[in-house]
């Protein structure tokens, strides 16, 4: 798997980067097999998700580097749009 953020955008267009984003919010909980986790960044409206086999050490209040792409989830029937994270590092 590809860690440097700069290989990613290259290979996919639709890949966002952004750097030093404040986590107001982080939320880990289990689905299926994995752990999924919720951060809400300062500054958006938006949930950033990814899943990992365990548990993070929180995050909030940290600053993040985020590879992501925007994403729509159905919840109650009603379509949301999230963002995908692909590669989240603490700075």
């Amino acid at each position: 798997m590809q860690s440097d953020p700069d290989a990613l955008l290259k290979n996919n267009r639709e890949l966002i980067h952004s750097e030093a984003m404040k986590v107001k919010s982080h939320v880990q909980r289990p689905q299926e097999d994995w752990i999924l986790h919720t951060l809400m960044i300062e500054g958006y409206d938006v949930p950033f998700r990814f899943k990992r086999q365990g548990k993070y050490r929180t995050l909030l209040g940290s600053r993040v580097n985020l590879t992501y792409y925007p994403s729509q989830e159905t919840v109650a029937g009603i379509s949301v749009e999230i963002m995908k994270v692909v590669r989240v590092k603490r700075t």
